[in-house]
C-alpha cells in the first residue's frame, strides 16, 4: 500500500546550521517563564487521595495544530484550557469552562480518538468514577462513558494505557488503580485493575476483566518492547515492593486475559517505588529503553543484549541508569541532600540536536521527613555517546515547586519544545523554550521536523505505529503509545531534533506491520504522512 506525504506548510524556521547530528553542543536551550502571560491559573489541590496525581494532557481540541492543554484538580475542578498563541511568540491560553470537562476528583487525563471520528476523546481519571468525554470539535465535549459501555466505577484510578488489537473498531483500554476504595493513609492494600475489550458488536465495550495482582500502579504503558507485532503492559508499582510486589509486565495475547511475565520467561524482578514510565529508543538498537522514576534512584532499562534478534525476544533487563548518569537520585541544587521522590518522567529533544533529553518532575509526596523538601525538577541533556548531563540551571527552569505530571510539547509551533508541568497546591508552570535566543527573539538551536501519521479508521492516529528517523548514517526510532508518565497523556505532532541536518528522511510501520516507503522532506517544518485512504 502507498503511502503519500503532505506538508502543513507550518512555522517554518531555520536552525543553527551545525553540520551534522553527531557533532554534540552540550549547552541546554534556554527558557523563559510564560506562565503569567498565557493567562493559565489553575491549582492541583487536596488532601490524601491526591498526594498522587496531578496529570496534564496536551491535545488539539479544535484542529487548529496547536497543542490545547486539560489540567487534573484534584479537590479542585479540572480545567481546559484552548491555545491562543501565536506561532512563535509567547503562550496565550484562554479558559473554556464547562460542566462537562471541570468536573471534581480528577487525577490525571489522556487524549484518544476512541471512535475514530477525527475529534479527539478524553480518557479521565478520577478518584471514585472514571469518566469518558467524547470530543465534538471547538473544544467542546459530551460525557460518554455509558455510551461506551464503560463502567465508571469506584477506584481510585492513577493509570492508564490504550492500544489497538488487530482491526477492532475500538481500542483495548487498562486503567490501573491505586489503595481500595475507602482506603485510609495506613492501608496498604492495593486494588485491582481493569482491562477493557470491546464486546461482540464491536461498538461498545464488553464488562471489564479485573486483573492483577495489583500493587498501587502509578503508570502503564502498551508498548511493542519486542519489535514482534504485539503491544505487552508494562506497570510501575508503588506499594508492596518490600514484600511480594514488584515492577509488572503482562503479556496482551488477543482474546486472552492479561498474563503476567515471571522469571521462567526471563523477566527480573525489580522492587522500587515505582511512579512513571518512559520509553524512547536512547540507544538507537531498534528497542525502547524503559526510564522509570522513583524515590530514590530511577532507572533505566535496557534490553539485554543477548535476548533480541530472537523470537521470541526474552524480557530481561538491565539497568544503564549509573552509566548513563541518569540516577537523578538527590537534588541537583538547593542543599537538600536526601533522596528524591520524582514522578512524571518524558523523553524528548528539547535542544534539537538529535538527541533525546530527559525531562523528570519532582517533588516531595507531602511533608515526608525521609525525602527532599527542596527537589527541583530534572532536565538532563542527552549526549552523543548516551550519557545525559543535568541542564535545568543553565536552562532557566529552576523551582522547588512540589511537581507531579508534565509535558514536552511544541505549545506555540516554533519548533522547540516548550514544558508544562502540573504543581501540587501551586499554579502551573509553562516555560516557554527560546533556544539560542531570548525572550522576544527565540531561535531554535538546531533543525528539526514535527511529524504525525494518519490511516483510514479505525485508529485513525496509528497508534503502535513505529516511525523510523534517517539523517546520514543514522537510524533512529520512534514509537506511537498512549499512556505512561504519570496521568499525563499526549496526542499530537511528534517532534524531532536533527541538528546540523538540512533534510531528513521518514519512514512509517504501520500497527498492522506494514511499513511504506522512505520519504525525504526538508528540515524546519510540520507534516503528515497519510495512508492511502485517510482523510
Amino acid at each position: 500500500m502507498a503511502t503519500i506525504a503532505v506538508a502543513t506548510g507550518l512555522a517554518l524556521t531555520s536552525g543553527s546550521g551545525r553540520s551534522s547530528t553527531s557533532e554534540r553542543e552540550t549547552a541546554p536551550p534556554r527558557f523563559v517563564d510564560d506562565t503569567s502571560a498565557a493567562g493559565v491559573e489553575h491549582v492541583y489541590d487536596g488532601e490524601f487521595e491526591f498526594f498522587v496525581g496531578g496529570g496534564v494532557a496536551t491535545f488539539d481540541c479544535n484542529a487548529d495544530d496547536r497543542p490545547d492543554l486539560y489540567f487534573a484538580g484534584g479537590s479542585e475542578p479540572a480545567a481546559l484550557y484552548r491555545n491562543e498563541s501565536a506561532i512563535g511568540g509567547a503562550f496565550r491560553f484562554a479558559p473554556q469552562p464547562s460542566t462537562v470537562t471541570d468536573l471534581t476528583a480528577v487525577t490525571g487525563a489522556y487524549p484518544l480518538d476512541i471512535d475514530s471520528d477525527g475529534a479527539i476523546d478524553l480518557v479521565v481519571l478520577r478518584r471514585g468514577g472514571n469518566a469518558i468525554l467524547r470530543g465534538l470539535g471547538d473544544c467542546r465535549f459530551e460525557l460518554a462513558t455509558e455510551r461506551f459501555g464503560i463502567d465508571e466505577g469506584s477506584s481510585w484510578t492513577t493509570a492508564f494505557s490504550a492500544t489497538w488489537e488487530g482491526s477492532n473498531d475500538l481500542p483495548t483500554l487498562a486503567f490501573g488503580n491505586y489503595l481500595e476504595p475507602d482506603s485510609d493513609p495506613n492501608n496498604v492494600s492495593c486494588d485491582e485493575h481493569q482491562f477493557v475489550r470491546p464486546d461482540a458488536s464491536g461498538d461498545r465495550y464488553a464488562t471489564a476483566l479485573p486483573f492483577g495482582p495489583g500493587y498501587c500502579t502509578l503508570s502503564m504503558l502498551f508498548s511493542d518492547w519486542s519489535r514482534l507485532g504485539r503491544s505487552d503492559l508494562r506497570l510501575t508499582n508503588d506499594r508492596h515492593y518490600y514484600t511480594d510486589g514488584q515492577e509488572q509486565l503482562f503479556r496482551i495475547e488477543p482474546g486472552e486475559p492479561p498474563l503476567e511475565y515471571t522469571s521462567d520467561d526471563g523477566w527480573q524482578p525489580l522492587q522500587v517505588w515505582g511512579m512513571g514510565i518512559a520509553s524512547r529508543d536512547v540507544t538507537d538498537d531498534g528497542y525502547p529503553e524503559v526510564f522509570i522514576t522513583s524515590q530514590g534512584d530511577n532507572k533505566l532499562q535496557s534490553l539485554a543484549a543477548e535476548t533480541t534478534g530472537e523470537t521470541p525476544v526474552e524480557p530481561t533487563y538491565r539497568d544503564i541508569a549509573l552509566r548513563s548518569g541518569a540516577t537523578a537520585q538527590r537534588p541537583f541544587a538547593g542543599g537538600d541532600v536526601l533522596p528524591s521522590t520524582a514522578w512524571h518522567p518524558e523523553f524528548g529533544d528539547v535542544n534539537n540536536d538529535g538527541f533525546a533529553d530527559l525531562f523528570i518532575s519532582k517533588g516531595n509526596v507531602e511533608a515526608q521527613p525521609d525525602h527532599a523538601t527542596d527537589d527541583p525538577n530534572n532536565l538532563l541533556i542527552g549526549q552523543a555517546d548516551g550519557t545525559f548531563v543535568e541542564g535545568a540551571v543553565e536552562a532557566g527552569i529552576m523551582g522547588f515547586e512540589r511537581s507531579r505530571g508534565a509535558a514536552l510539547v511544541d505549545l506555540n509551533l516554533d519548533g522547540m519544545l516548550d514544558v508544562v508541568v502540573v504543581n501540587r497546591r501551586e499554579n502551573v508552570t509553562l516555560w516557554r523554550n527560546v533556544g539560542d535566543g531570548t525572550r522576544d527573539e527565540p531561535t531554535p538551536p538546531g533543525n528539526w521536523i514535527a511529524v504525525r501519521i494518519r490511516q483510514p479508521a479505525p485508529n485513525r492516529d496509528a497508534i503502535g505505529a513505529w516511525v523510523e528517523v534517517r539523517v546520514g548514517d543514522r537510524t533512529w526510532d520512534r514509537e506511537l503509545t498512549v499512556g505512561g508518565g504519570h496521568v499525563s497523556g499526549q496526542l499530537g505532532w511528534l517532534h524531532e531534533g536533527l541538528g546540523g541536518a538540512r533534510e531528513v528522511e521518514l519512514r512509517v510501520q504501520w500497527p498492522d506491520g506494514e511499513t511504506g516507503p522512505w520519504v525525504r522532506f526538508d528540515a524546519n517544518q510540520f507534516v503528515t504522512i497519510e495512508r492511502d485512504g485517510a482523510e
